[in-house]
């Protein structure tokens, strides 16, 4: 065989090569695509209606919110670690940015506000969670009352929407007249975390800390200092998406985002984001997310009860952590 057929051999091994390890690498994303064109096809028979475009740009917004608070929690959940307080966030923020608008503070200023008292309460958890030696669990169990509580007693059985047509443009607006903001607002989002969590040594280092955070302590990574900032981070994101759900719905309300924590641990763990750490990607959680999106608003189109919204949501949760033990079966039964 002559040198370049052995040299084109070698290459087409490499490529195949790489390209199994990709497969390998990506298989639970694969695994969601085909999901997902599975639901558009369920889609197309039975609500044939939602799949224009226009449409599907419309109801975009309805799952945004989550989409927003799911990029960081999929980073949180790769630490080993959980946020359950983010609904109570989201209304702790809104009555920040009504309180703010009452005291006559402009549109821009209560926003910035909104931005540092939700990074304020992920600090906080941050804190508990390393300081204290407290789980994360634990942690935000509390807070999650907390903050909720805070919010009720400011504003009570009350409902702010005082709002100007400029700041609803926020949540319902569309840039160029087609492409919803909180879609776009998500987008440039998912690529920025995309990039630290893959492409970048703080990325690498919440990889470490889910897969062993006494090793990566002990190899001299400030463990304590990244995952107060995954939760500051966490807290940032999630007020950015209070001010679209505010804006949205035009109104402040103690009881807004009831039920989004679990929304949003759903879509990170049926991304692919291991409860035990270690593992999870963006694009998993970005894939899961337009899933769960589109079930829920393919359900309502059918007037599904919100009741049965909780049973396939939760079962998808269950499912998503039982769907990784299987794997693993499965490929350590192709090893032997």
């Amino acid at each position: 065989m002559s040198i370049a057929r052995k040299t084109g051999a070698r290459n087409r091994e490499s490529a195949h090569g790489r390209w199994r390890a990709w497969q390998h690498a990506h298989s639970w994303e694969l695994i969601l695509m085909g999901i997902l064109v599975l639901e558009l096809v369920l889609l197309r028979i039975f609500t044939p209606q939602l799949l224009s475009p226009s449409v599907l740009l419309g109801i975009s917004i309805n799952f945004m919110e989550a989409g927003i608070i799911t990029l960081p929690m999929v980073l949180v959940i790769i630490s080993k670690n959980i946020d359950v307080s983010v609904g109570s966030i989201i209304a702790l923020v809104s009555v920040v940015i009504a309180l703010c608008i009452q005291a006559g503070l402009k549109e821009w200023q209560a926003i910035v506000c909104a931005l540092v008292a939700g990074s304020a309460a992920g600090f906080m958890n941050g804190v508990l969670t390393t300081k204290m030696r407290i789980p994360s669990l634990v942690v935000t169990l509390g807070t999650y009352s907390l903050y909720r509580g805070i919010a009720y007693v400011i504003l009570g059985d009350q409902t702010y929407h005082e709002y100007s047509e400029s700041f609803i443009t926020i949540g319902r607006g569309n840039l160029f007249s087609v492409v919803p903001v909180p879609l776009v607002v998500f987008a440039v989002l998912a690529i920025v975390f995309a990039f630290v969590l893959h492409k970048t040594t703080f990325g690498r280092k919440v990889y470490a800390i889910g897969n062993n955070q006494k090793a990566t302590l002990y190899s001299g990574i400030r463990v304590d200092w990244i995952v107060t900032v995954l939760f500051t981070i966490m807290g940032l994101m999630t007020a950015v998406a209070s001010v679209i759900l505010t804006s949205r719905n035009a109104s402040t309300r103690g009881n807004m985002a009831l039920g989004m924590e679990l929304d949003v641990i759903t879509a990170a763990v049926l991304g692919g984001a291991i409860i035990s750490g270690g593992r999870g990607t963006i694009a998993g959680g970005v894939i899961a997310v337009v899933v769960i999106g589109l079930l829920r608003n393919g359900l309502y189109a059918q007037s599904v009860s919100p009741e049965i919204m909780k049973i396939v949501t939760g079962s998808l949760l269950i499912l998503s952590l039982l769907m990784p033990r299987f794997f693993d079966s499965g490929r350590k039964l192709s090893l032997k």
